[in-house]
C-alpha cells in the first residue's frame, strides 16, 4: 500500500522569464502521492514551461523543486508530432511496449517499415508515444494534453490506465470531458501565480466563478468606504486651508491664531495619515476580467447545394490500404465531423480535399466556386524565427491595423506579436494561424484538430462562432463536446470504408445504448400485459381453487423481472 498523504513533489519560490517576459512569479505547490492534478490556464501562461521546469529539462531562473528520490517520471510532450523523429529510432527495440500498443488498436507494430513509420497520423504517433510512457514504468505521470489527435478508443484506454496508475499524475488539458473523468484538483495559472481549487474542471469552474463574485464585492464594499475616506481628506484639507487664512485676518494677538492653526494643520495632518494608511491598508485588487476571445466568420452562398462528392474513391500507402470503393457527398451549409480510428485516413481525406494528396483511384469532384480555408494541425509551419505580424505576411495598412485588431481581440497583445514566433506557445501560434484564417473570405472551412492548443475560454467562443458560421464546415476533432456541438452529420472511416451518416456523434455513440433500451421497453410492456392479464384471472378466483397458486407464482415472477429491467433502463 503507499501513502496519500506523502509528499513526493515540492516547488518552492519558482520564478522564470523569457526575454524580459515575466511568465512565472514566487509560484509554491506540492504534489501529494496519488493526487489527479489538472494543470489549467490560458495560453502562455506557462503550464508547459512549469512541467519542463519539473522534468529538469528548463532550470528556474529562482526556486528549487525537491523531488522523492528515484522517483521515475513519465513525460507526454505536448509537441508529440514535433518531437516524433527523437524517438522513432528507439522504438523498434521496446519490445514490452507491445502491449499498450495493441491495446491502442495499433496492430503488429514490430513489423512496421520505414515507409509505414513515415505515414503516421497525429493520433498515432500519440499512441506510440504513450505506449513508451506506459512501457517505463514511472512513478509519476505528467501529460500534457495527453487527448490531443487521440480517438475515442485511445482516450477509452486512457481512462483506464489512468485508474489502475497508483502514483501522481499531473494533467495539463484543455479537454473538458477528459478532466472531468480524471483529475480531482485543479492548478490554475493565471498572472505568473498559481492558485489551488479541489474538484474537477466543472467543480473548478463553479468555485473560481463564486470567488470571483466574493472578491468583486469586497472590491465594491472598499470602493465605497474608499470614497468616505477621501470625501472626510477633502473635507479637512478645507478646513486647514480655511484656518490659515483665517489667521492671517485676524487683529491683534496674530501670533496665537498662527500657534492655533499651526496646531489644528498638526491635528489634521495626523489624521490623514490614518486615512491615508487604511486606504493602503488590506487593498483589495479589482478582480481581473477574463480575456474576451473573439472570434468572426463570415460566408454567404446557397445551402444544399452540392459541393464535394465521392465515387469509388480509394487511397492507398504502399501495400497499406486507408479506403477503397467509397462514395459519399458534402452539400454546402452543412457540418461534417469526421470520425473513425487513429490512422483511418481522415487527415488524408482532408489533405485530398485541400488538393495535397491524390487519390489512388475513383473521383473525388469538388465544385470549382467554393473558396476553402484550411486550418491544419501541424503548428510548427510557421516560420520560428519571424514575429507573428510577418509570418501573416500583410503589407496594406488596412490589412495590417485589421490582423493587428484580430491578434488582439484573440489575447494576443502587442508585447506578444512582436515576438518571434519560436518564444510562443502552441496555443498562441494556433491564434496566429486562425487570423489568417479569419482574414480571408470562403464558403468552407476544413479543420483538422482545431482545439488542439486552444485554451478553455478559446474553445469555447470558437464553439459559439462557428455554430454561427452560415458556409461549410468538415472538421475531425477528438474533443467529444466540440464534435457533438458544431457537427450535425459524420464521415464515419469504418473496415477500409466512409460512410455517410445522417447523426451527430452522441446520437451515433448512443445507437447500441437505444436499441438495447428500446428492446427493454418492448419487454416492459409484454411483462406489464401478462401482469394485468395474471391480476384479472386472480381477481376472480378463490384462494383454493387449483389454478390460484400457479398465477401467483407467475405473478410473483413477473413483478421480480419488471424490477430487474426498469433497474437496468
Amino acid at each position: 500500500m503507499f501513502n496519500k498523504s506523502k509528499i513526493v513533489l515540492k516547488a518552492s519560490g519558482i520564478e522564470k522569464s523569457f526575454e524580459l517576459r515575466k511568465i512565472l512569479d514566487n509560484v509554491h505547490f506540492e504534489i501529494k502521492m496519488g493526487e489527479r492534478i489538472g494543470l489549467v490556464g490560458y495560453n502562455g501562461t506557462g503550464k508547459t514551461t512549469l512541467a519542463n521546469i519539473i522534468m529538469g529539462r528548463l532550470k528556474p531562473d529562482n526556486g528549487k523543486i525537491d523531488m522523492e528520490k528515484e522517483f521515475k517520471i513519465g513525460y507526454l510532450t505536448q509537441s508529440i508530432d514535433y518531437e516524433f523523429t527523437n524517438f522513432v529510432e528507439g522504438l523498434l527495440d521496446k519490445k514490452d511496449l507491445y502491449e499498450h500498443t495493441s491495446q491502442l488498436g495499433l496492430e503488429k507494430v514490430y513489423d512496421w517499415e520505414e515507409q509505414r513509420l513515415q505515414h503516421l497520423s497525429g493520433g498515432e504517433k500519440l499512441k506510440l508515444a504513450l505506449s513508451l510512457v506506459w512501457s517505463s514504468k514511472p512513478d509519476f505521470l505528467i501529460l500534457d494534453e495527453p487527448t490531443n489527435h487521440l480517438d475515442f478508443k485511445g482516450i477509452k484506454w486512457l481512462l483506464a490506465e489512468l485508474k489502475k496508475f497508483k502514483g501522481p499524475v499531473l494533467i495539463i488539458s484543455h479537454d473538458r470531458y477528459f478532466l472531468d473523468q480524471t483529475v480531482n484538483c485543479i492548478f490554475e495559472l493565471e498572472n505568473k501565480k498559481i492558485h489551488f481549487y479541489y474538484g474537477n474542471y466543472s467543480e473548478y469552474r463553479k468555485e473560481k466563478q463564486k470567488r470571483k463574485e466574493d472578491l468583486y464585492h469586497q472590491y465594491t464594499v472598499q470602493q465605497r468606504k474608499n470614497e468616505k475616506i477621501e470625501l472626510q481628506m477633502e473635507q479637512l484639507t478645507k478646513w486647514s486651508d480655511r484656518a490659515h487664512r483665517d489667521s492671517t485676518k485676524q487683529e491683534g494677538f496674530k501670533e496665537y491664531h498662527r500657534v492655533k492653526a499651526k496646531k489644528r494643520d498638526k491635528q489634521i495632518k495626523s489624521k490623514m495619515k490614518r486615512l491615508q494608511n487604511e486606504l493602503s491598508e488590506n487593498k483589495i485588487e479589482k478582480p481581473l476580467e477574463e480575456a474576451e476571445i473573439r472570434f468572426q466568420f463570415e460566408s454567404d452562398g446557397i445551402r444544399g447545394k452540392r459541393i464535394i462528392e465521392a465515387q469509388k474513391l480509394e487511397k492507398s500507402f504502399g501495400n497499406r490500404k486507408l479506403f477503397s470503393d467509397t462514395q459519399f457527398y458534402i452539400n454546402h451549409g452543412e457540418r461534417v465531423g469526421l470520425l473513425g480510428d487513429n490512422g483511418c485516413g481522415k487527415t488524408t481525406l482532408i489533405q485530398m480535399i485541400v488538393g495535397k494528396e491524390q487519390g489512388s483511384q475513383g473521383i473525388l469532384w469538388k465544385s470549382d466556386s467554393i473558396k476553402i480555408a484550411y486550418l491544419s494541425q501541424d503548428v510548427h509551419d510557421l516560420p520560428e524565427e519571424k514575429t507573428a505580424l510577418d509570418a501573416l505576411g500583410f503589407t496594406a495598412r488596412q490589412d495590417l491595423f485589421r490582423a493587428r485588431t484580430l491578434l488582439a481581440n484573440l489575447g494576443l497583445n502587442e508585447d506578444l506579436i512582436i515576438k518571434p514566433i519560436g518564444t510562443l506557445s502552441l496555443g498562441e501560434r494556433t491564434r496566429v494561424k486562425l487570423v489568417d484564417m479569419l482574414m480571408k473570405e470562403y464558403d468552407v472551412l476544413i479543420l483538422d484538430e482545431p482545439t488542439n492548443h486552444l485554451d478553455l475560454p478559446s474553445r469555447e467562443q470558437f464553439e459559439k462562432t462557428l455554430s454561427e458560421f452560415t458556409g461549410t464546415i468538415i472538421t475531425v476533432s477528438h474533443d467529444y463536446y466540440f464534435l457533438n456541438k458544431i457537427c450535425e452529420k459524420l464521415l464515419v472511416f469504418e473496415n477500409q470504408k466512409i460512410k455517410r451518416v445522417e447523426l451527430k456523434a452522441e446520437e451515433y455513440f448512443n445507437q447500441g445504448k437505444d436499441n438495447k433500451n428500446n428492446s427493454k421497453q418492448e419487454a416492459l410492456m409484454v411483462i406489464e400485459n401478462r401482469l394485468a392479464t395474471v391480476l384479472g384471472e386472480l381477481s376472480l378466483l378463490d384462494q383454493n381453487h387449483p389454478d390460484y397458486m400457479e398465477l401467483d407464482r407467475e405473478f410473483k415472477e413477473l413483478l421480480a423481472q419488471k424490477k430487474i429491467i426498469i433497474n437496468n433502463l
